[in-house]
């Protein structure tokens, strides 16, 4: 875990960036997070249009200036909308101007689009169209057909999220998201980046495989894997079923032992675990990920691809917290996955897992930076 900022101990969402090439050492330095939203951004886009590296579109819109905002501020994500995307009839939120630059918001497990509550409005203000769908299992997202197999393997997750952009008419668009929305964005990406145009990624490269997840750990990282151990027993799926919110709650404790949330925060995004296939799904992607159970045959050409763990070309940001509690790979194990423009952002101030809601300003900040150097 890394060293907090010792000056800000109170201050969440101070963050360290650092930029690299797969070949070149990772660097951080310190930023401080009010002079980069006033300051840094906008010097940093005007240098950037004189020398060609962004268009003056992408420009103008990094200069408008976000408000500052308390995580926690906004409860709500407004009327849900539903559409019909692949095997699914798509539960989403919507927000900012209907020709804005599109970005997806995807968010991991066990939490639901609240993850965004704040971040959907920063961007939303910054001229963006921002859309927030429950992934398959969660909320209001149900399956079209009562026969249609109950996966939950990741590139699955990938694939609705390219028939969503398809129902919306969206051709390509600025990816975000963390833990299964990360690795989602990931695949996506790897896969189809004609329809990424960027990405932010927290805990960075998340591509994996059967045969990888089949390899044993040392004993500490193991023990970090509890759960899926838990899941791959008829028990497990038994008791994440009877038990799925406080299963649920202690996760986030884990993952983010810094974040003093609410019962009323927990219980907004709690609500969402209650759709009727969320335990078929998570449990099938777990086992997948362990090599217990079999995928659908038609997918087996995506995975082969993303056995090979492909290079991600578009721009990309990855983040991290510094109290992260969920297991995370180092910045530096996969910096040299990132081809194309690449940074790193660690996010001080007692950031744990869910990134996006504990820390929404540096969340939307790196969406805005990341578009605009594409």
């Amino acid at each position: 875990m890394r060293e907090k900022n010792r000056r800000h101990p109170r201050m969440r969402g101070i963050h360290r960036m650092s930029t690299s090439k797969p070949s070149e050492e990772i660097e951080r330095e310190e930023i401080n997070r009010h002079r980069r939203r006033f300051v840094g951004a906008t010097a940093m886009t005007l240098a950037a249009t004189q020398f060609g590296m962004i268009n003056p579109a992408a420009a103008q819109r990094t200069e408008a200036k976000m408000p500052a905002i308390k995580p926690g501020t906004n409860i709500s994500l407004g009327v849900l909308k539903q559409i019909d995307a692949g095997l699914l009839n798509v539960g989403y939120a919507e927000a900012g101007p209907a020709d804005g630059e599109p970005v997806i918001l995807l968010h991991g497990w066990p939490y639901d689009i609240y993850s965004f509550v704040d971040v959907a409005p920063l961007l939303a203000s910054a001229g963006f169209r921002v859309i927030v769908p429950y992934l398959r299992g969660y909320g209001t997202t149900h399956f079209l057909s009562a026969d249609t197999f109950r996966n939950g393997q990741p590139s699955v997750v990938a694939v609705d999220a390219i028939a969503l952009m398809d129902a919306l008419k969206i051709d390509k668009a600025t990816l975000a998201g963390f833990d299964w929305g990360a690795r989602t964005a990931n695949i996506m990406a790897a896969l189809w980046p004609e329809r990424c145009k960027a990405m932010v990624s927290v805990s960075g490269y998340l591509i994996g495989s059967q045969e990888a997840g089949k390899m044993p750990l040392p004993p500490k990282a193991e023990l970090q894997w509890w759960y899926q151990f838990y899941f791959a027993t008829e028990r497990g799926r038994a008791g994440y079923d009877k038990y799925r919110h406080d299963f649920s709650k202690l996760i986030w404790q884990l993952a983010s032992p810094k974040w003093d949330f609410d019962d009323a925060t927990f219980d907004r995004s709690a609500k969402a675990f209650d759709n009727p296939d969320h335990v078929a799904i998570v449990i099938h992607n777990y086992r997948w990920r362990q090599g217990l159970v079999e995928g659908e045959a038609k997918y087996d050409d995506l995975e082969k691809r993303l056995a090979q763990s492909p290079v991600i070309g578009v721009p990309t940001i990855t983040m991290e917290g510094d109290a992260n509690g969920a297991p995370h790979p180092e910045p530096a194990a996969y910096a040299k996955m990132f081809s194309g423009k690449y940074s790193h952002r660690t996010i001080e101030g007692g950031i744990g897992h869910n990134l996006p809601q504990e820390a929404p300003q540096a969340f939307a900040e790196a969406v805005v930076d990341v578009t605009a150097s594409s």
